[in-house]
């Protein structure tokens, strides 16, 4: 390609899936479009792909097997030379333990309990649970228990595999469905929900083709301003632990349960989650990308990538 103005710098832009889903799962379909709107060139390769090494800004979107490869994907982060979300937020946020930091924080969550590989699991003392492990997305390995000793017998494997084992009391509030709300930049964007994945104790949810991620029913939202404010409250706790501000964050996605009276956090999710541009109609769907594409010229800027950073003198 000849460029029109060979003196403006073009950053090579990648969007990062995996190898299973090397193009995403259709709902950030928009994306490229969007940025090229603004004069932004980007493509879909997966994350393991050595060319994204090349490229001058990599954003992470679907690369939702680095439960099972989680060292190597670290590795890999710290090779790219400049990663959105930035490294900090990617090594903290693939391990479910942080949710212990956004309790110490005082943000609502959740109560979890973390357990290693050789310590005693320890359940509440009535009342349905749900075990999976600290490394995982997509409720993999995630199992609802009514019944202890099943749930005992679930850690007692993921253990043997070396896993941490997270343990959470049963919200029976998750079968209204999960609110989950979405900012770009620091800035609250659009809401969606999630239908409730684990329907039954001791099932397995429903998996897509891939085998990667849980079948989702997904609708539009408006929440209530309680749970927006909820969502701030845990992305600007996240922010101050990684000594970030909100706005250096691409993107982050807050699951929340229950409604205004008791909303409490499930998830903060820096790393790769579905951000529902499907959920939203044609007009709100294009500003918003817009609002991403912008989000990423800041990020540009930030990292001496604008247009005329390499402009010769």
């Amino acid at each position: 390609m000849k460029l029109a103005r060979p003196d403006v710098f073009h950053p090579r832009i990648v969007l990062a899936g995996c190898p299973a889903l090397p193009d995403g799962d259709g709902d950030d379909a928009g994306l490229v479009a969007a940025l090229g709107r603004r004069g932004l060139h980007a493509r879909w390769l997966s994350w393991d792909d050595p060319a994204t090494l090349e490229a001058d800004l990599v954003i992470l979107r679907a690369t939702w097997d680095y439960i099972e490869r989680r060292d190597e994907f670290l590795a890999w982060a710290r090779r790219v030379r400049h990663l959105l979300n930035p490294l900090p937020a990617v090594s903290w946020n693939t391990d479910k333990r942080y949710l212990a930091d956004l309790a110490a924080a005082g943000v609502p969550t959740i109560a979890s309990r973390f357990f290693a590989p050789g310590q005693q699991v320890r359940l509440p003392d009535s009342g349905e649970v749900v075990v999976k492990p600290s490394v995982g997305m997509g409720s993999v390995d995630a199992l609802r228990f009514s019944e202890h000793d099943d749930a005992l017998r679930h850690a007692a494997r993921l253990h043997d595999a070396g896993r941490t084992v997270v343990v959470q009391p049963y919200d029976d509030r998750v079968e209204d469905g999960e609110t989950a709300l979405v900012f770009l930049a620091g800035t609250q964007s659009h809401a969606f929900t999630k239908g409730p994945i684990l329907l039954r104790p001791g099932r397995p949810p429903q998996f897509d083709e891939s085998g990667i991620y849980a079948r989702e029913t997904l609708s539009s939202a408006e929440p209530d301003f309680e749970l927006w404010d909820v969502g701030h409250a845990a992305l600007a706790a996240a922010a101050d632990h990684l000594d970030l501000r909100p706005a250096d964050l691409l993107y982050a996605r807050v699951d929340v349960i229950g409604g205004p009276s008791d909303p409490r956090v499930l998830e903060v999710e820096l790393v790769e989650p579905s951000l529902g541009w499907g959920q939203l109609d044609d007009a709100t769907r294009d500003r918003q990308q817009r609002e991403f594409a912008l989000a990423v010229e800041s990020a540009l800027d930030r990292f001496g990538l604008g247009p005329l950073s390499h402009r010769r003198p």
